[in-house]
């Protein structure tokens, strides 16, 4: 079975070793969770990667999110192309960071204004400190397997019950920076229920994916979202979603529209950047405007609104506004979803599915049941799905190199993309089999 990459990639993954911790530049790309050594891309191009052995691969990762349109969309590289011919950074303000914070107050009702940066762990960061600062509460609550980018106050792992405070989840973290963190498991209501009687007055914020998608995926059940948005009302917390992943990857709305809840605060990231480094936070205007320099909040950033960025960005919302391209994601999500699930009883697998629009996950999980949470995630068979990753790309199928991570489609998968799906699959659930 094929370990990885080619001869060229082995070469280039040593060599990266000796320049960098593990070799990678983000953790999960070292291959740690399923075993093996990472190819490395030379390029990208609708949905297929080329590794630098020549090898091309269905790409269901699509830079974890961004490349909704697919890889190198002609219209982006152009508008980027153009862009960067008018300068590479200005660290002034510019025209196309109005366009398109307009284009996101227009799209997300529950933003009024926003703010760019230049990365998910940025928007989040801020989203919090900004809830702190408007509350002038310091506690925030945070949900087991949501991840929020890896600033010190969200790196944070359960205490040892639910109402007690968090502990460091990472070499570097202080005590004192995760004290006000509180981490409960997603789907208890008591638990939530529970954390707003002791700590009520004292809490700024509840932040969460409102539909997690770095624990696998785990869809929301109904009335769920609506019980936190009633519960911090009511209790004068902020309600915060982490949408870098969803936001405009489930339709123009986000998933808070699809979901039907309106947060106090949202971050932004992956696609409004067309894959250009990028992030952003927005929400109701009395909360935004507390944010320096109108208010005592601060928050900066040199590259924040970079125009290279917002040029993509700008483009890629173009494209998603024209129509059309949301109905091809759900079209061949349903047929990947078809694929998948033909081929788990052809195997006479039980493992649970699940998928929102162009977002899925299959959960190595024998037991069959549904997974709501971290818990239920951890249960799953890492071997088995290590095994499975392997076989999948030694048949030309890149599939997240951890069962912990949500797969993306774009517009550009088609029907061969689903032949070769197809047949990797055979041979991987087979295999399992």
């Amino acid at each position: 079975m094929m370990q990885g990459g080619g001869k060229r990639s082995r070469e280039l993954f040593a060599k990266a070793k000796e320049v960098t911790p593990g070799g990678v530049h983000s953790p999960v790309r070292a291959f740690r969770a399923v075993g093996g050594e990472p190819f490395f891309v030379a390029s990208a191009k609708g949905p297929r990667l080329k590794d630098v052995d020549g090898r091309e691969y269905v790409d269901y990762v699509g830079s974890w999110g961004p490349a909704i349109l697919g890889h190198a969309h002609p219209e982006i590289v152009e508008a980027v192309r153009e862009a960067a011919g008018r300068g590479m950074s200005y660290g002034t303000p510019h025209e196309g960071e109005v366009v398109l914070a307009s284009k996101i107050c227009r799209l997300i009702p529950s933003v009024e204004k926003v703010r760019f940066c230049s990365s998910g762990t940025e928007a989040t960061m801020s989203c919090v400190r900004l809830a702190r600062g408007f509350t002038k509460r310091n506690k925030i609550i945070k949900f087991a397997g949501c991840y929020h980018g890896h600033s010190d106050a969200l790196l944070v792992a359960a205490g040892s019950g639910p109402l007690t405070l968090g502990r460091p989840d990472s070499a570097g973290v202080t005590p004192g920076a995760v004290q006000d963190t509180l981490i409960l498991p997603f789907h208890d209501r008591q638990a939530v229920e529970a954390c707003f009687a002791k700590y009520g007055s004292e809490l700024a914020a509840v932040l969460l994916e409102p539909i997690p998608a770095n624990v696998g995926l785990i869809l929301p059940e109904d009335g769920y979202l609506t019980f936190l948005r009633e519960i911090t009302q009511k209790h004068g917390t902020l309600l915060i979603f982490d949408e870098v992943m969803t936001g405009f990857r489930l339709g123009l709305g986000g998933a808070q529209a699809k979901v039907g809840v309106r947060p106090d605060m949202t971050a932004f990231g992956k696609v409004i950047g067309g894959g250009m480094p990028v992030g952003a936070f927005g929400g109701r205007r009395e909360v935004m405007d507390h944010l320096a320099p109108d208010g005592p909040v601060y928050q900066a950033g040199t590259l924040s609104g970079h125009p290279l960025a917002m040029a993509a960005g700008i483009t890629q919302l173009d494209i998603l506004e024209r129509g059309g391209v949301y109905e091809k994601l759900e079209s061949t999500g349903k047929e990947v979803e078809r694929l998948v699930q033909e081929q788990l009883r052809v195997a006479g697998l039980n493992y649970p599915w699940a998928r929102v629009g162009s977002m899925f996950c299959l959960f190595f999980r024998s037991s069959g049941e549904r997974v709501r949470n971290l818990e239920d995630a951890q249960s799953c068979d890492r071997k088995a799905y290590a095994a499975f990753f392997h076989a999948l790309l030694e048949k030309g199928v890149y599939f997240p190199p951890s069962q912990f991570e949500s797969c993306f489609l774009s517009a550009a998968h088609g029907e061969r993309e689903m032949e070769i799906t197809l047949a990797a699959l055979k041979s991987a659930l087979h295999r399992k089999a």
